[in-house]
């Protein structure tokens, strides 16, 4: 470009600078580094974990006393053998549980003797001591005695926890996991105890498990009980 005029060559020159300043990408040199991004939460400690659930006994806890002085239960005249129900023929002593959530213990075997004491506990486990026509001389768990009439009896084989509360474990071993907390009174079926075993499977409610023959009243010392 040749006989152009210094001013207009000089403002020419400067247009173009600003131009390119315009177009060209800018880089900055010496950027800060991206921040770190946060670290997920750490998991729960083992000790933090929710506890097991509680299971609670329903219904009444004792019998209610009936309006009658208290005395030992009468003697059928009969006599029976040895571990042998002399009506059935069943082992004596044997368990059984009661049929509806309304059963009457009386004084003796028949209907002429008074009323004891009326259970309100459906399942609730009587060991069988004697059998006399349709009459069985039973004890609850509290130790109270006499006479239930057969029909209110029935075969199956129930527990209730006694004398404190009851860990339920998912295996028989003292550091099982536990499944629930079996509160004083709670009544379960019992479905199997083995030979020389420490231990009974049991269901609580909606919870099935372990517990120790020593945490509940309802099975003979050793008694194998059969699933």
């Amino acid at each position: 470009m040749s006989g152009g005029h210094p001013a207009s060559l000089a403002r020419l020159a400067g247009k173009i600078l600003l131009i390119a300043s315009v177009q060209m990408p800018v880089y900055a040199w010496g950027r800060t580094a991206p921040l770190p991004l946060p670290l997920p939460p750490e998991p729960p400690p083992a000790s933090s974990r929710p506890p097991p659930p509680v299971v609670r006994p329903s219904g009444a806890t004792a019998p209610q006393k009936a309006p009658t002085a208290p005395a030992a239960p009468a003697q059928p005249p009969a006599t029976q053998e040895a571990n042998k129900g002399s009506v059935t023929g069943l082992p004596i002593p044997r368990f059984v549980a009661l049929r509806t959530d309304d059963v009457n213990m009386r004084k003796g075997p028949g209907f002429r003797y008074p009323i004891e004491w009326d259970y309100k506990r459906r399942d609730l486990p009587v060991e069988i001591l004697r059998e006399f026509e349709v009459w069985r001389l039973v004890e609850a768990p509290d130790g109270a005695r006499g006479w239930m009439h057969e029909a209110t009896l029935v075969g199956r084989r129930t527990f209730i926890v006694q004398g404190a509360d009851a860990t339920l474990r998912s295996s028989p071993r003292d550091d099982a996991s536990p499944v629930a907390i079996l509160k004083v009174g709670v009544i379960g079926l019992l479905r199997s105890c083995e030979a020389g075993s420490a231990w009974c499977r049991v269901r609580a409610g909606d919870y099935d498990g372990y517990l120790k023959r020593t945490q509940f009243w309802g099975t003979l010392p050793d008694e194998v009980v059969q699933p």
